[in-house]
């Protein structure tokens, strides 16, 4: 695997190093020494599927509130999504500070999304599969969210949401005092 932080740090960009042959491909998607030497979790105590039918569909921006915050390795498996991050660690010379990366099952890339981040994506075709890796167990009382089109945050997103839930449609725009425990 070849590891590029990007300009948000403790975010990687994580590229596959393929195989090849007349079957196709073969490559490794996690090694733990690896994550290890990069200074990333060993570790991921949950995995998750979305599902997403419709391209579109947006889902997002979610973050987990202090001291429930999850760190997540994002893999498109199936079609295309621009996945978007944005730097909510009040310390960071990034604060507030977003990056996006196209991930599809073609380029086979993944997002590692460090704790204190918020995370979403949109889809760019029908029919797209995201697989997360999850740094810790899903907290229900700690999730939170924020606008998509925040005007403070000024996300450039790809595509128009077509598809949105009410939940993720009806986040406030960014409050600090949010990021209080």
């Amino acid at each position: 695997m070849l590891f590029t932080e990007t300009e948000l740090p403790g975010a990687y960009v994580i590229e596959l190093e393929r195989h090849s042959d007349e079957r196709g491909f073969f490559a490794r998607t996690f090694c733990a020494r690896e994550f290890a030497a990069h200074g990333l979790p060993e570790r991921f105590p949950q995995s998750n599927l979305s599902r997403n039918t419709h391209r579109g569909t947006l889902r997002g921006m979610h973050y987990e509130s202090p001291p429930s915050a999850e760190s997540k390795l994002v893999r498109c498996v199936t079609g295309e999504i621009q996945d978007v991050i944005v730097d909510l660690r009040a310390d960071s010379r990034t604060f507030l500070n977003w990056t996006s990366i196209s991930l599809s099952g073609e380029n086979g890339r993944a997002l590692f999304v460090p704790a204190g981040f918020a995370h979403g994506f949109i889809t760019l075709t029908d029919d797209t599969d995201v697989f997360y890796q999850m740094g810790d167990f899903f907290r229900p009382g700690g999730a939170r969210g924020l606008r998509w089109n925040d005007p403070r945050l000024g996300i450039v997103w790809a595509a128009t949401p077509s598809v949105i839930s009410d939940r993720d449609a009806s986040y406030p725009d960014f409050d600090p005092s949010a990021l209080v425990s």
